[in-house]
């Protein structure tokens, strides 16, 4: 450490600093001192890209400190990581800074939080970046705060970046916000994950005179390494053989929910102490979850990515069930182990298990991209109709596109000025708006590009750490040593033969719950339909044998519903498997009513036949195709639109042309289950033919 100037102001900052950490034998590095400098004292906006640990947090609380005492307001923190919120608030508390947050999961304290920050009792106010288009939050609050904060602080600051790896929309409405601060307040950006492309964006949009403070990205704790085996089973094995050799407690990531449901309940039973968590806990328990893993109370937590912890958490290891789709959003996963352990002493374990099957997420989650610009237009002339806001629910029913991706959009044209919203929902400005194609093309060429990189990275004989900070554009990026090319880390392919038979028969045991349906879509009638409320005549509980993004059946179905696999019979081992699931099962059905496909007739008929015969129940029909203009999947984005798509391209056809009052119980028969309205206005029909039940039953459901 470099001695300390004599100056009072840093003599301030490194008495804040050692509250913050607890502990009096730290002081200021350089280049932290550069950055406190120049926003408590130059006031200036700076951007400062540094690996994580480096202590970026410790910035922005010892600058709120020093500004607070010179009498400015309070500093607001835009971070999109609720778990690096919580860890934030009890490290501030410990240097006596007031910490407040708003964000989802707190809503009942948004009002004294309010009056709390207007009596000046507040230092650090942490919102989402939700918050920042919430209408009351942005039309009263957000004023208030940008006329009287005395630092804005815009953590992870690659998201405010298109060409970033994690682009939020919600974070393009900074770049309001940025406008309607006064002059002379300072603002800090800060990231660990961004390129020289995306240092540069962000940079530019935080006006003129920035100050960028661009350190290396070498993480001298981290190890990595990758272990390449061939199939789902000796992955899981690997697992569940080498976990306990991991240092200390850790993250396994992985790419989907359902694979981190699945994966925890198969180290649970192998006897490891782990839990699943995913954007879909609930927020107390993820909560808890987190306060486990800091305290080592679980070995790991099987998570998505919405797990990102804060600089409090000391972690051994982080592995990696599956690729990320490309190296920065990688480094940045990576980047949660090792922080805070001594360097010299103790490393931190990283280690990637890539599957086959990563290629076709990846390709998944590229279907998310913005929509084409019939899909725009349509949307804005939606509202412009109107007259009047609309809810998300309510636009469904006018633009073929899905909650996710439609709220995604109209996000990003809030902050194109073409639709604002408001209280009850989305209105049209009027505004002219232009769809920039190219734009969008160049985003999406840049993702296929690092997804390729993340392929390099898998096979390269370079330093691995090397790769990232290349990725990265670090340009100090150097061999470290550690990782398994460079011969600092040694890891085992070995699997034990009664992991792998453990593994392959916890992947080969069959059966997905269908949940059926239980609400009809909102603004039905807004497509000539009347249907509302709660679906009163709807499917029960159904089955699938698996789901297309499962470890086990996941592959051989990915395989027989991919894009020209020639329709035949059902595979022999997926036949099995339905028994396997029927057994579990054991539904009580009278006769077997399947759906009718255009693209594998024979399979869908060929699994009713081969059900008829091993139930020893007739087929009594089929809900037949009577529409064929009606494409497949059409309205498959939102389910106004697929429940309107449905109704006009079936129509339940019985072999008695008769009711069905003498077979009460009736196995509804599938091939593949995307949106789950086929199933309900399939057994919407079939009740009121007279079925009492009416129970699904698919190869494979998409989620």
């Amino acid at each position: 450490m470099s001695a300390v100037p004599d100056t009072d102001v840093r003599r301030s900052a490194e008495a804040h600093l050692r509250a913050l950490v607890g502990r009096d034998d730290v002081s200021l590095r350089e280049d932290q001192w550069t950055a406190i400098e120049a926003l408590a004292v130059g006031r200036r906006r700076s951007l400062v890209v540094q690996r994580t640990g480096w202590g970026k947090s410790a910035v922005y609380f010892v600058a709120t400190l020093l500004l607070r005492e010179a009498g400015a307001g309070p500093t607001v923190i835009v971070s999109p990581l609720l778990a690096l919120m919580r860890n934030q608030i009890e490290a501030a508390q410990r240097a006596g800074i007031r910490a407040v947050t708003i964000n989802s999961t707190n809503i009942e304290s948004w009002e004294p939080i309010q009056d709390s920050i207007r009596a000046g009792e507040v230092d650090v106010l942490l919102v989402s970046p939700e918050r920042l288009n919430n209408p009351g939050f942005r039309d009263e609050v957000l004023p208030k705060l940008a006329a009287t904060c005395g630092l804005l602080v815009v953590d992870e600051a690659h998201c405010i970046s298109d060409w970033g790896h994690d682009f939020r929309p919600d974070y393009r409405r900074i770049r309001i916000l940025l406008d309607d601060l006064p002059d002379g307040i300072p603002v800090l950006a800060t990231t660990a994950t961004a390129n020289a492309r995306v240092t540069a964006d962000v940079a530019e949009q935080l006006g003129t005179d920035v100050l960028v403070l661009r350190g290396s990205l070498d993480r001298e704790s981290l190890r990595l390494g990758v272990v390449r085996l061939k199939t789902a089973e000796q992955r899981l094995a690997w697992l569940a053989d080498h976990l306990a050799e991991q240092p200390g407690s850790g993250i396994i990531y992985c790419l989907t929910v359902a694979a981190t449901q699945e994966i925890a309940d198969y180290l649970r039973s192998r006897g490891h102490d782990v839990a699943a968590y995913s954007g879909q806990t609930d927020p107390t328990e993820r909560q808890a979850l987190e306060q486990d893993l800091i305290a080592g109370r679980v070995k790991a937590l099987v998570a998505t990515s919405a797990l990102g912890m804060g600089f409090d958490a000391t972690l051994g290891f982080v592995v990696n069930m599956g690729a990320p789709a490309s190296p920065v959003a990688y480094y940045q996963q990576v980047g949660r182990a090792g922080r805070g352990l001594a360097t010299d002493q103790e490393s931190a374990t990283v280690v990637l298990l890539p599957a086959i099957e990563d290629r076709d997420i990846w390709a998944y989650f590229a279907s998310l991209a913005f929509p084409r610009e019939e899909l725009v237009r349509q949307t804005i002339q939606a509202l412009a109709d109107a007259g009047r806001p609309l809810s998300t629910a309510a636009l469904e029913s006018y633009v073929e596109l899905n909650r996710t991706r439609l709220e995604t959009m109209l996000k990003v044209l809030d902050v194109d000025g073409a639709v604002r919203r408001v209280r009850g929902g989305w209105e049209a400005t009027g505004r002219p708006w232009a769809y920039d194609e190219q734009r969008y093309a160049r985003v999406a060429e840049a993702r296929e590009r690092e997804q390729q990189a993340m392929i390099d990275y898998l096979g390269t004989d370079r330093c691995r750490m090397w790769f990232l900070r290349d990725q990265l554009d670090d340009p100090e990026a150097t061999e470290c040593g550690r990782c398994d090319n460079c011969g600092g880390l040694d890891l085992s392919t070995d699997v034990s033969a009664a992991a792998v038979e453990e593994a392959g028969a916890r992947l080969s045991r069959p059966g997905v719950v269908v949940e059926p349906r239980k609400m009809w879509p909102s603004a039905l009638d807004n497509l000539g339909i009347e249907l509302k409320g709660k679906i009163a005549d709807g499917a029960g509980e159904g089955r699938t044998v698996a789901r297309l993004t499962d470890l086990g059946y996941g592959q051989a179905l990915r395989e027989l519903f991919r894009p020209g696999t020639p329709d035949g019979p059902v595979p022999v081992p997926l036949v099995r498997a339905v028994v396997e699931v029927l057994g579990d099962w054991r539904p009580s059905v009278d006769g077997i009513v399947y759906v009718e496909s255009a693209t594998r007739p024979t399979l869908t008929a060929d699994l009713a036949e081969g059900l008829s015969r091993y139930l020893k129940v007739p087929v009594l029909g089929r809900y037949a195709i009577v529409d064929p203009s009606v494409a497949p999947r059409q309205g498959a984005a939102n389910s106004a639109h697929r429940v309107a798509a449905v109704g006009r391209r079936f129509r339940l056809e019985l072999g008695s042309g008769e009711g069905l009052d003498g077979q009460p119980g009736i196995l509804l028969v599938d091939d593949l289950v995307v949106s789950g309205w086929t199933l309900t206005l399939a057994a919407r029909a079939l009740r009121r033919a007279g079925a009492r039940e009416v129970l699904p039953l698919a190869l494979a459901s998409e989620s």
